[in-house]
């Protein structure tokens, strides 16, 4: 773990039902590769199995797990902490609850996944790699509801982070900080469920354009155009063919 790590998004999960069709949606989208490692003590079911790195050059900041039981999770971000252990227990004493216990990954770290009060899915991890937290694959994270409700106090006790509030009266867009660095944006859309919070990934592409055209040609849905965040030239909200969330931002 290093410091410039903590408090920021260090990976991503996406749990799918088809690693097939996600890898062609991705690939096609954002242009990653991939590579296929063998895990001994795979986190996510016991025993032997593989798991799917997606790439951007040498940068790998998500993997893939086919994953059939029970619900389906889409894209999990995970903030790096110091303790994961004594992260998790503060999460419950902040209203949020633990989905899966602290458990160790084999060559990588040690892991949690909660949900915040309002019901979204995150991860916490404590690195024990040197990989830079994954900055060419992804920008600002989006924390996505109907209402402009955002548990501050749970983030901003478990991660230090602040919200700031919005740039006008009709902006559906808060900055999400830390130590004055933007970690994220929580965003309100009227097609979202309004019982529904969830951590949507901003997936960085060459151009706009071209990665919407494959969005509808490869089985998955645009949302809705995103014009509001000032630090980006142009987003739009999607969902992949299994109905994960996520935002296409354009490199700058």
């Amino acid at each position: 773990m290093s410091a410039d790590k903590m408090g920021r998004f260090v990976w991503h999960d996406l749990f799918t039902s088809d690693t097939r069709v996600s890898k062609s949606f991705y690939e096609g989208v954002a242009g990653w590769q991939f590579a296929t490692e063998h895990a001994t003590e795979f986190a996510w079911g016991g025993g032997e199995n593989d798991f799917i790195l997606a790439l951007t050059g040498d940068e790998a900041g998500a993997g893939f797990v086919e994953y059939s039981h029970g619900q389906s999770f889409g894209w999990v971000p995970y903030v790096e902490v110091a303790d994961v252990d004594s992260a998790a227990v503060l999460a419950q004493d902040l209203q949020g609850t633990v989905e899966k216990p602290p458990f160790e990954v084999p060559g990588v770290g040690r892991n949690c996944l909660l949900r915040d009060p309002m019901g979204a899915l995150l991860g916490i991890c404590l690195s024990r790699h040197t990989f830079p937290a994954p900055t060419k694959q992804f920008g600002a994270e989006r924390y996505v509801t109907r209402s402009k409700d955002f548990p501050t106090d749970f983030y901003h006790e478990l991660f230090d982070w602040n919200i700031l509030p919005a740039d006008s009266p009709g902006a559906d867009s808060q900055r999400i900080i830390r130590s004055g660095e933007e970690i994220a944006l929580h965003t309100t859309t009227e097609t979202q469920p309004d019982s529904l919070a969830v951590w949507a990934p901003g997936m960085r592409v060459k151009q706009l354009s071209g990665a919407l055209n494959k969005v509808r040609t490869l089985q998955g849905l645009i949302v809705n155009p995103d014009r509001s965040d000032p630090n980006e030239s142009s987003c739009a909200m999607a969902r992949d063919p299994n109905d994960a969330i996520l935002f296409l931002i354009a490199c700058h």
